[in-house]
Order: C-alpha cells, then structure tokens, then sequence
C-alpha cells in the first residue's frame, strides 16, 4: 500500500445486502436520490408541488407510494404450511407507485419504468448525467447490466451481491483500499469472467490491492500473487503448499501448478510479461493481487 497505509477496507462477501424487497440496485449504488431530484424538477412535478421526497418507495408520509404494497411492488400471501406466496400487486402492477406520481414523466418514463430499466438500459437513458451513469457503467463491466435498477436484492445470487458492491465501490472514490473478494466469479459465464478481471485490473491501477478467494484458473493466472492451500480438500488441506507469481506456481507440482502449465503459463516467458501485453492491447490492467 502507498505509504505504508489502508484508508479503508471491503470484504465483497457472497451474501445479500438486505433480504427485503426494499433494498434495490438504484438504492445501493447511490444514485437513487439523483434520480428522484431529477423528476422532482420536471414541469409535472413542480406544477403538482411534488418534491423529490414524493418519488421515494419507502417514505409513506410524502404520499408518493402505492399503499396497498407499501412502495414494495409486490404483495406477500402467507401461507400456513407452505413457503410465503410473493405476487406484482394489483393496484400499482408492481410499479410501486400511487398512479398520481407515476403521471410525473421524464424523457417519456415514469419512475417506476426507470425502475424496471436494466443497467444496461439506463446508461443509455442517463448518459447526461454522469453521477447516475458512471456506477451503471461500472456494473454492465462487470457483468451484470442485465440487472434492473428496482429488483429487490432477496432476489439476487451471492455473486451477483459481489459485484454490486464492487460498482459501488468504483464510484466511491476511495483508492488505496483492500478488496477481499470471496469467490466473485460465482453465476458468471466465462465470457464475464474477462470483464471482472478488466474491472479487478482498474482497483490494482489506481493504487487499490485485492485479495482474492478463487478456484477459476484464470482468475489464479491473472494474479501478482498465488498462495496455494492443499494438498487436498477438507481435512487432507488447509496447509500452504505453494506461494509465488503463477510462473512460479506452474513450475511446482502441485494440483493449481499442473492446471497453469496445462494453460500454458509460464511455459514460454513470465506470467507478468504476459499480463504486461495484454494491457498495452487493452489498454487497462488486468492484475489481481
């Protein structure tokens, strides 16, 4: 670390943010709240005297949110022996609005369409604003633009929930933090895998180090530095059985060892020097501490 110092540290844990409908993307990345100022200073909005406090799906006394789900968008039936019945509700077709606040349109939307937007979707409708962009942008890297701007997290897989912290954390500023990063290819198809290394590589360039859990050969190939625990699972490891960079490692006779030489690391030249041109042809790191 620069200085010998770690201003701040994140653990990207495989677990959900918060287990209600209420926690959505839009709310955890922080752009939310720029989102409702933004209808809040339509020529509706202001005519009907709404503030951006209206255009909240959890605040009841602005009076903005559908009251039959309570802003959540959906209605949960529970059932006596059987696991609860979640439903879109009726009255706001999941839309989690009072039919008043959904008439408030901006650029044709009403906020609760630009809920149902993915990532992908909403870069391009916010390219104007980069505040409520650059996260969006941040989250389609790493693989994710799929995801709507209103799914409740309940509904997200642990690695899902990873990579929207990390959005979050590329658009906080904060550089020179340590990242522990606990399996964060989990649910992503190899063509994402790419994307998140691009995205791991943009933390190591800006001074951030990362400390990554990973079984994903190249995750493990991509890294400065591999600590192997072996030699085998359960109570045959738990011990250090190898350490170095991934030239290293596929030189040692080990099981990730035999994997790396099978990917042909190190059989030519340094792992490092393989990394070092693949960032001159992209144009960004791509190092994993």
């Amino acid at each position: 670390m620069p200085g010998g110092s770690c201003p701040g540290w994140n653990a990207a844990r495989a677990t959900s943010v918060s287990a209600t409908p209420r926690s959505v993307p839009a709310t955890f990345l922080g752009i939310f709240d720029a989102i409702r100022r933004l209808y809040a200073r339509t020529p509706d909005a202001q005519v009907r005297g709404f503030t951006a406090a209206r255009f909240s799906f959890n605040t009841a006394a602005a009076g903005g949110r559908c009251e039959a789900c309570a802003g959540a968008g959906v209605v949960v039936s529970e059932m006596s022996f059987l696991p609860d019945v979640i439903s879109p509700c009726e009255a706001c077709n999941g839309l989690r609005y009072a039919p008043s606040t959904l008439e408030v349109r901006w650029l044709g939307r009403s906020i609760g369409e630009v809920l149902r937007s993915t990532a992908h979707q909403a870069c391009e409708l916010f390219v104007a604003h980069p505040e409520i962009q650059r996260p969006l942008r941040s989250l389609c890297d790493l693989g994710v633009g799929y995801l709507a701007l209103g799914q409740p997290s309940s509904t997200l897989s642990g690695g899902e929930m990873q990579r929207l912290r990390l959005a979050a954390q590329l658009g906080s500023g904060l550089t020179g933090a340590l990242y522990v990063l606990d399996e964060p290819t989990t649910g992503l198809h190899l063509s994402d895998v790419r994307k998140l290394l691009e995205v791991c590589g943009r933390l190591v360039a800006r001074g951030d180090t990362l400390v990554v859990v990973e079984h994903h050969p190249d995750v493990i190939a991509s890294a400065d530095w591999v600590v192997e625990l072996g030699p085998g699972a359960g109570d045959d490891g738990g011990r250090v059985v190898a350490k170095g960079p991934p030239d290293a490692i596929a030189r040692a006779g080990t099981a990730t060892g035999a994997v790396l030489r099978q990917m042909g690391v190190g059989a030519t030249r340094p792992a490092s020097a393989r990394a070092r041109e693949e960032r001159e042809e992209t144009g960004s790191a791509s190092g994993v501490t």
